[in-house]
């Protein structure tokens, strides 16, 4: 068994069922996979396609693949999208298990991006023989989220909401001058572990969200305090709407909120949204807006520390304790009481005399 980059020779022979909603998805990164190479190397941006990645052995029986995409534009967080089976090649004679083609394509995903130092994954709370691999492979539980499913009401889009009374609040786009706002709530709201694996930065907050979000501005601090935001999309399915909430300002659970959910909708159904497991009062106000909560997953993530050089480190600690040196405390030669009947005789001298000790030197 191998497991190579994607190539055009391998497109004709992925059509087990399991691949075939990925079709799409694959054609583009076969075109775009040498320019998202060529701009990674030379500026800081976006990613253009995923990384994908394929088990097969021999030319034409086609084990699985893996589609990666990293996060941010520093490339420091990378997430795994997909790890999909061919099922009908894996059912053949002398085929691997499956354990060992998903072993082999994670193991190779985490080697061939040498700049990652984190990986995050999503994984169904009930996938038990998914959950064991990536422990596996060092993966280990952030968060338990709740998916919610909704459809929004038209007729009750343009029903206003209103804020509650005597909160200073104003309605923002997000856009280059509010997006430092959204990164600043987004600091507040995300766990500090998850905080510094994602590694967000302010351009990676608008590239995430595709530069549609709507945010309630604190004009009196100017700070945002809630906002909702549309994720973009890599997957098949309804788009996904993020919300974010001010531990302070929990009371904007109700129409303050579902003004802003209704408003970036923008006509889109269904919808998915997401919440911490066991947020009771953020799952009670998705429940009154009328979604529906269909599936628990985990967050899981990775973090790769890197070994220095034992020479390197060697060179380090040799000029620290050359630093520290003159701080060091030195012990001082402790006199001997001279004794009666004791002298200088034949050039001889006192026990107590730093010259017999050497002064130190």
């Amino acid at each position: 068994m191998q497991v190579d980059p994607l190539q055009g020779w391998m497109l004709p022979h992925l059509q087990d069922a399991a691949v075939l909603d990925l079709q799409p998805l694959l054609q583009k990164a076969l075109l775009l996979q040498t320019p998202e190479r060529l701009l990674s190397t030379l500026v800081r941006r976006p990613p253009l396609a995923p990384e994908v990645l394929v088990a097969h052995r021999g030319s034409d029986r086609l084990l699985g693949l893996s589609v990666v995409r990293r996060l941010n534009r520093s490339g420091s967080c990378w997430a795994v999208e997909e790890l999909r089976l061919c099922r009908g090649a894996l059912s053949e004679p002398g085929s691997p298990s499956a354990r060992q083609v998903e072993g082999a394509l994670m193991r190779e995903a985490l080697h061939r991006c040498p700049g990652a130092s984190s990986w995050i994954t999503r994984v169904a709370t009930g996938h038990q023989d998914r959950l064991a691999l990536l422990r596996e492979q060092g993966f280990q539980p952030l968060l338990q989220e709740t998916l919610w499913y909704w459809e929004p009401d038209p007729a009750g889009a343009g029903l206003p909401a209103a804020v509650p009374p005597g909160d200073d609040l104003q309605l923002r786009p997000l856009n280059h001058r509010s997006a430092s706002l959204l990164w600043h709530l987004e600091q507040a709201t995300c766990p500090a572990q998850l905080r510094q694996l994602l590694d967000r930065r302010i351009e990676d907050v608008l590239d995430q969200s595709e530069g549609r979000g709507l945010l309630w501005v604190d004009t009196s601090r100017q700070q945002a305090v809630a906002a909702v935001r549309r994720l973009r999309n890599h997957r098949l399915g309804p788009a996904e709407l993020e919300v974010s909430l001010h531990p302070g300002w929990s009371h904007l659970h109700g129409p303050a909120l579902t003004r802003l959910v209704r408003q970036q909708a923008g006509g889109l159904s269904p919808l998915r949204l997401r919440s911490d497991s066991g947020d009771h009062e953020r799952e009670q106000w998705l429940s009154d807006l009328g979604a529906v909560a269909e599936g628990e997953e985990l967050l899981m993530a990775r973090s790769v520390w890197r070994r220095q050089d034992s020479r390197q480190l060697s060179r380090q600690s040799w000029r620290l304790d050359t630093v520290l040196d003159p701080f060091k405390p030195r012990r001082r030669p402790v006199p001997t009481p001279l004794q009666r009947g004791v002298g200088s005789h034949h050039g001889s001298q006192p026990l107590g005399c730093p010259h017999a000790l050497g002064s130190g030197r």
